[in-house]
């Protein structure tokens, strides 16, 4: 069998730019399936009108540590997004939206955000918890930069490598859950959807840093089938 396309596109959760590019992927690309980075629990959450917050009921089924993160990182993002004029997650709401209206499949291809946060409370150590409490110091008081980019654009590249490599260093856990075991989960869904819709044109919507090592994932599972197929990057 041979795949017709299988498109990757890598997004920032809060540019501008990629609004544009997740319109301009589907307009041209014309996909059978959008392949999106969220699990249904995501999905909702993006498409309710006032965003559900995390609320301390939540820490019994997530763990103490994953409550924690999910708070944090939620107000990160929300302040990140306030500066750019951009709700975090918008292009995944906008891909959604859109398939609708085109009557395009819409696939969700990442893990349930309640086990990511469940292993991140089981895993997450104290060195890391520590690391993290040095760099919002650095970063909220001293206003302390290590990487600049401009927010309302995807990272290129060259910043997302060095954001990994010290985020890797410095919380090598939850890196593990955060980027290497969901890339594995992306990608094996990934190439199921290609084993079973092998004639269908397939654009998978995702974050750019897990761009790169999807890309690899997907050929080396997909190759062990002994399939062809055509691969390319937005």
């Amino acid at each position: 069998m041979k795949y017709k396309n299988l498109t990757l596109l890598g997004t920032s959760h809060i540019a501008k730019q990629s609004l544009r590019e997740v319109e301009e992927a589907i307009n041209k690309e014309k996909p059978d399936i959008v392949a999106l980075e969220l699990d249904r629990k995501r999905l909702a959450a993006l498409l309710e009108k006032e965003r559900p917050s995390i609320r301390l009921r939540d820490i019994k089924r997530i763990g103490f540590k994953g409550f924690l993160f999910s708070a944090i990182g939620a107000w990160a993002e929300k302040k990140l997004g306030e500066k750019v004029g951009v709700s975090p997650g918008s292009e995944m709401k906008r891909a959604f939206e859109l398939a609708k209206e085109k009557g395009i499949g819409i696939a969700m291809i990442d893990q349930d955000i309640e086990v990511t946060l469940r292993k991140i409370s089981k895993m997450l150590t104290w060195r890391e918890k520590w690391n993290f409490v040095v760099d919002a110091f650095k970063a909220m008081v001293l206003k302390k930069k290590e990487v600049i980019f401009d927010l309302s654009k995807v990272p290129s590249e060259k910043v997302i490598k060095k954001l990994t490599s010290k985020v890797k260093k410095r919380y090598p856990n939850l890196y593990y859950v955060l980027v290497e075991e969901r890339n594995k989960i992306m990608a094996k869904n990934l190439a199921v959807l290609c084993s079973k819709h092998p004639k269908k044109r397939i654009l998978a919507i995702i974050g750019a840093g897990h761009e790169k090592e999807i890309i690899g994932l997907v050929r080396e599972m997909l190759n062990a089938t002994k399939i062809s197929y055509s691969f390319t990057m937005g």
